[in-house]
């Protein structure tokens, strides 16, 4: 979409903001802006205030329970969130029915990006509770008219077992428990790639997807090709991986996005990711500073879509940046070298130390035999593409704890944690 176009669409989601919601009439009036017409161009644009979760958390824990950023009154909504938690304390978030369609019509764009249509029967490996987590898939399903099958409160062996007696075609989980998934079918005895009719998986939560290891270890174990979406609770559905599998494309017919240079705030082809919403009026977000780290991809798609894309995804989170013996290293980084090795079936690492005299462990588990092997090569391989220093250790299988949800494989237990 071109700019002109994402700014009309931008005024017109400013005349009833400016009016009622108290959170960002605040906000813009304070910036200059108090009238949508203020907004002409896309350096207008750059000079509305950036909006930060931790404004948005205040909001909340000053103004019970929602906020005020809400632009109509509380009969208006019909849904109810939250998210996860995982950065900060869990934020509520509220959807009238037209926002609601408008998270299901971004689900239908990631939907035909990787050729999912109304002839697929699709799970949603989701508990559905609090956490939005896939409930928009689930609306979005309902908008393709999809079958979806039911599969809240199973357990990961029921799971398995009504992907099979249902024919499943599509497989949404996290990367994490789509790998999970896969080990209990790889116990139970089933051969997934043979056995079941899974030929999609898509997956969001983690970057996992968008990591070449992560990504084939998916696609090997389920016989499927394995999708990237992202999106968060606040913001929306804003990028999918197409067919090709070449990066995740912003949808900018919802969404206007910067990528800045987190120091300086300059546009930049690698850095933090800044999103504004353009279907969510009765909550919205202007400015969004996300905290992902992602990178531009030169060049056209070969799928042909003109929208821009992340070469990778997301990278990382800017808070979950790790600065170890002066190394700056992502979650993700890591978890792309050790789920290189096959017989690997899950890790858990932990920093510990005083901030200058840091220590990476990471426990293993390993299918090899010798599973010491396994941790020595792990080590070295991190050591030659990080130039870092782990001590990796094997422990028994299914000693580290699995998650329906995101993955918890990282802790930093020093007494100082400097950040990058």
């Amino acid at each position: 979409m071109e700019i002109q176009t994402q700014l009309h669409r931008l005024r017109e989601m400013l005349a009833p903001v400016l009016e009622t919601n108290a959170f960002y009439r605040q906000k813009l009036t304070d910036a200059g802006v108090t009238h949508p017409s203020d907004v002409q161009s896309f350096a207008d644009y750059r000079q509305l205030p950036f909006t930060t979760k931790e404004e948005l958390s205040t909001d909340q824990v000053s103004h019970p329970p929602y906020g005020t950023n809400l632009t109509f009154p509380l009969e208006r909504y019909t849904c109810l969130h939250r998210t996860s938690g995982t950065t900060g304390s869990p934020l509520r978030w509220l959807d009238t029915a037209e926002s609601w369609d408008w998270w299901g019509k971004c689900w239908r764009e990631i939907y035909g990006a990787v050729g999912v249509t109304s002839a697929d029967r699709l799970m949603i490996a989701f508990s559905f509770g609090p956490f939005i987590g896939f409930w928009s898939a689930y609306h979005g399903a309902q908008q393709l008219g999809a079958l979806i099958i039911p599969n809240g409160g199973m357990t990961s062996d029921q799971r398995i077992r009504a992907i099979l007696s249902n024919d499943v075609t599509v497989l949404i989980a996290t990367p994490t428990y789509a790998l999970r998934l896969a080990e209990v079918a790889e116990q139970d005895g089933i051969n997934l790639p043979e056995e079941a009719s899974i030929r999609v998986t898509i997956h969001a939560g983690e970057p996992g997807a968008s990591l070449s290891a992560t990504k084939h270890r998916i696609e090997s174990r389920w016989g499927a090709r394995a999708y990237d979406h992202a999106g968060a609770t606040e913001v929306g559905a804003w990028g999918v991986m197409c067919e090709p599998q070449a990066g995740v494309h912003l949808n900018e017919d919802e969404f206007i996005c910067e990528v800045l240079d987190p120091e300086t705030g300059n546009p930049a082809d690698e850095g933090e990711l800044v999103i504004t919403n353009l279907g969510r009026v009765g909550m919205p977000v202007i400015r969004y500073r996300t905290g992902d780290y992602v990178q531009f991809k030169s060049g056209p798609c070969e799928c042909g879509r003109q929208s821009r894309v992340l070469d990778g995804g997301v990278i990382g989170r800017l808070d979950n940046a790790l600065i170890i013996r002066g190394l700056n290293v992502y979650p993700a980084t890591l978890e792309n070298i050790i789920l290189k090795f096959s017989d690997v079936q899950e890790f858990a690492a932990r920093v510990y130390g005083t901030g200058t005299l840091d220590e990476l462990e990471i426990q293993i588990e390993s299918t090899n035999p010798n599973p010491n092997d396994t941790a020595i090569a792990v080590a070295a391989a991190i050591r030659d593409e990080l130039g870092l220093r782990a001590v990796v250790k094997a422990v028994p299988l299914e000693t580290l704890p699995r998650s329906e949800l995101k993955s918890n494989r990282f802790s930093d237990e020093r007494t100082s944690q400097p950040r990058a």
